[in-house]
């Protein structure tokens, strides 16, 4: 099997929404010179834009709610500004050592990184209980864990600024509070979001089109990537159009714990070459945070320089169609367009592209049905051959209606998510003319003449 038709058994598309709370507590390089000691600031995002004032803490909250703010916008002006005396100083002079490393590692890890945003939302009102965490800080005189937000934006790469969760505890001692902790909360479930400055120091490559963020130790496959992305965006938006932000993150974790910290627990991470993910979406506004392409450099490295092509042009067409797709469209739709973008122009034939679904067809005829969505969590030829399928029924449409009615059918059929088959008939007739039976029997007959 060639390596272009392997990869497909690498691939996971997963495009993730994940919602999460708003954003404050701010600290941009357009408002660096211009925050005020106080936590009770205006500032602007990384847009220019004001950010609305926080919530005010109830009564019995109010003064450590706001020490604690200011603390963690010293922190985050420390960090934008490089400034790592006073970043050391928000951390606990007691806490436990390997979290004092880490800490400082954190923040050398974190000098190549082009940061346009960094900032922390705290919320009083959902702290959790501290009584059996006194082990963390033994000798403070008051412990706090509200919840807290990190949001930031890598610039050059982020059109907006992405939100995720930190699982922070903090020590009083006399006036004064501190970091104590990042790990202390998550036996209550309120676990610390590890980005790639915290797995090691950062390798940062910028193109016209977006950054490629890894390690040193996967320079090579970062290079290669980075050679590859400027025109990659340049093929998705000659398919897709140009209403998103063709600003692209691909992330390049060194190790399968990294890995696993990037994309989640739920995917087989032995066998994935990448995964396109969101952190939340809004559907209304076409606006999506925290797109990122994450490669897994175990499986990456194998690929050959036409395989790399086509798993990056997949990847970036789930990232430029995330905020007009769904929960719940079919994935022989997603799969299939993104697929049939990554493989357009390649001269790749379709035999090589999908050597499974070539020998399916050969011994059965063609009689193959659309992809079931389960068929893409499954593994091994199933998982190819749904893969495969649905890249041919999308080349199908193209050829038959025309490269705009295709794109033309993601968007009606994406836009509305989970939809039963009916509802999939009246669109299929109001974009292609046909209904789902007359569609399938339309694509048998391209198979047979493609494939057999």
């Amino acid at each position: 099997m060639s390596g272009v038709g392997r990869y497909r058994s690498w691939l996971v598309a997963a495009v993730a929404a994940v919602l999460l709370a708003g954003l404050a507590v701010v600290a941009t390089p357009q408002a660096r010179e211009a925050v005020d000691p106080q936590p009770q600031v205006t500032t602007l995002d990384a847009a220019g834009r004001p950010v609305p004032p926080e919530a005010p803490a109830t009564t019995a909250e109010a003064p450590r709610a706001a020490a604690v703010a200011e603390l963690m916008r010293r922190r985050a002006e420390a960090i934008l500004r490089r400034d790592e005396a006073t970043f050391l100083a928000t951390l606990d002079p007691n806490a436990d050592s390997a979290f004092a490393t880490a800490q400082r590692n954190l923040f050398v890890n974190l000098a190549g990184v082009p940061l346009s945003s960094w900032r922390y939302h705290l919320e009083p009102a959902e702290a959790l209980g501290t009584s059996g965490l006194t082990s963390y800080a033994p000798d403070a005189e008051e412990l706090f864990a509200p919840r807290v937000e990190l949001s930031y934006a890598l610039g050059g790469g982020d059109a907006v600024a992405t939100t995720r969760p930190m699982g922070y505890l903090f020590a009083r001692y006399g006036e004064g509070w501190y970091l104590s902790s990042d790990s202390a909360l998550e036996a209550q479930g309120r676990r610390t979001w590890r980005g790639p400055w915290d797995f090691g120091p950062c390798l940062v490559l910028t193109t016209n089109s977006g950054i490629v963020l890894g390690h040193r130790a996967n320079q090579a496959l970062a290079q290669r990537v980075a050679k590859e992305l400027d025109a990659a965006v340049r093929a998705v938006s000659e398919v897709w159009g140009r209403e998103w932000s063709q600003r692209v993150v691909v992330v390049l974790p060194e190790t399968t714990r990294e890995l696993q910290a990037m994309v989640g627990s739920e995917f087989a991470v032995d066998s994935i070459a990448a995964v396109a993910l969101a952190d939340r979406v809004d559907h209304e506004q076409q606006l999506v945070e925290g797109a990122r392409i994450v490669f897994n450099p175990k499986t990456a490295t194998r690929l050959s320089a036409s395989a790399l092509r086509v798993v990056l042009r997949h990847e970036i067409t789930h990232v430029a169609a995330r905020g007009a797709t769904v929960d719940g469209a079919p994935m022989w739709l997603l799969e299939g367009f993104a697929d049939y973008v990554g493989y357009r122009g390649s001269g790749i034939a379709p035999t090589e592209a999908a050597p499974d679904l070539t020998r399916r067809v050969r011994t059965e005829g063609g009689q193959l049905d659309l992809p079931a969505d389960a068929d893409f969590r499954s593994g091994g030829q199933k998982l190819d051959v749904a893969y495969q399928s649905s890249w041919s029924l999308s080349t199908h449409i193209a050829e038959r209606f025309g490269e705009a009615t295709l794109v033309e059918l993601y968007r009606r059929l994406a836009r509305a998510g989970q939809t039963d088959i009916a509802g999939q008939d009246r669109m299929l007739r109001e974009v292609l003319g046909v209904d789902r039976v007359k569609l399938v029997a339309g694509w048998r007959d391209f198979l047979r003449k493609t494939y057999g």
